[in-house]
């Protein structure tokens, strides 16, 4: 099998050759820590895996299409002293940063939110003529050949990209977390407008490269939940949320597409039987320090969600055992039942030593079947 049929077939739970393996991508400290322990640095990598042969990760593409602000904000900085920056950024927030540890554009702590573009109705208006489908600048110059050479493909490609379009995260990205809780309520006809307006601009953005190509999966960037739970509950989530994305994802099935994922960390199980409903077919990435325990998810909702990630960062940080320990107790019945692709449950964050990493990967692949 090819990385394309056997990307399909794993997420259909049918019989595979092997799992594939994949991993979401490195911090920036993580990239720089492993070069003083032995990375070579003449591999070949990006913050994101799309494809690894140093590491044996299997190839997948992105197609970047862009949906994001067209023009982006004017990149301003507002504030600065030894320590903190305040800055506006492309997409209109204002943040105050951390200075100290930042790595090839990693910052060692999250940013505070401090400002967002969409204050009210007036503001949101305004932003909306940032949002023309039909700029030209929307696909890449390239594109036609692009669509090419993706025609004869062996891999999987995904339409967009990981953290690009989502129901919940775009609407906090435009009046954030706090501000979206309170507008549910105060103004609901706002919220409504606001999905209804998003999920146009995808549609009609998306649908060039929809006509052009057969893509393999569409993933939802959403992070809308916490360790205590989800940050919108399952009534506003059908009342709001729910519309939009059965509208996507029936208009995606038209163009052939089969597979959607939801990206989320946290623990967002409370929405799960939400987003079947709404067609969401597989999950991750299932951050164990969350509980987002595979093994219980499964008994849970059987062959309707498949499922990637799943695997504790936090015990690859320890050692040798530690990660034999963690790789048994998850892999074996997973692997059986197919539906699921193992990886760490985030980004590889620093405190990992390289070894670790090695020796992690050398025995997940052993379990895959490599």
């Amino acid at each position: 099998m090819n990385d394309r049929e056997r990307f399909l077939s794993i997420l259909a739970f049918h019989p595979v050759d092997r799992i594939p393996n994949y991993e979401l991508g490195l911090w920036g400290q993580t990239i720089d820590r492993w070069y003083d322990e032995g990375l070579p640095r003449d591999v070949c990598y990006h913050n994101q895996f799309e494809g690894e042969p140093f590491f044996k990760i299997d190839r997948r593409a992105f197609a970047h299409v862009n949906v994001g602000m067209v023009p982006p904000f004017e990149y301003e900085e507002l504030e600065e002293d030894e320590r903190y920056l305040v800055a506006r950024h492309a997409n209109g927030i204002v943040t105050r940063a951390l200075k100290e540890g930042t790595v090839r554009g990693t910052r060692a702590s999250m940013d505070q939110y401090i400002g967002f573009p969409v204050t009210d109705r007036k503001s949101f208006q305004e932003l909306k003529k940032r949002y023309d489908a039909d700029s030209p600048c929307r696909y890449p110059q390239w594109w036609d050949m692009m669509v090419d050479f993706w025609k004869k493909r062996d891999y999987p490609l995904c339409l967009l990209g990981n953290g690009t379009a989502g129901m919940y995260s775009q609407l906090r990205s435009w009046v954030g977390t706090e501000n979206l809780s309170y507008l549910f309520f105060d103004d609901p006809a706002l919220v409504e407008e606001m999905v209804e307006f998003n999920v146009e601009f995808v549609l009609k953005t998306t649908a060039r490269a929809r006509r052009e190509i057969q893509f393999d999966y569409f993933n939802f960037f959403e992070d809308f939940a916490g360790k205590g739970g989800p940050l919108v509950s399952p009534a506003l989530f059908r009342k709001f949320l729910m519309p939009g994305y059965k509208r996507i994802i029936e208009e995606f099935r038209t163009s052939g597409i089969t597979q959607f994922w939801l990206d989320s960390d946290g623990d967002p199980r409370a929405l799960i039987p939400l987003m079947l409903e709404a067609g969401i077919t597989c999950l991750w990435p299932l951050e164990i320090a969350s509980d987002m325990d595979p093994l219980a998810l499964r008994k849970c909702y059987g062959t309707s969600l498949a499922m990637a990630g799943g695997i504790d960062k936090r015990e690859l940080a320890k050692g040798r055992k530690e990660i034999e320990r963690e790789l048994q107790l998850r892999l074996p019945p997973l692997l059986e039942q197919g539906g699921f692709i193992p990886h760490i449950d985030h980004a590889i964050p620093p405190d990992i030593p390289y070894d670790n990493f090695r020796y992690y990967l050398d025995l997940k692949m052993k379990l895959l079947g490599f």
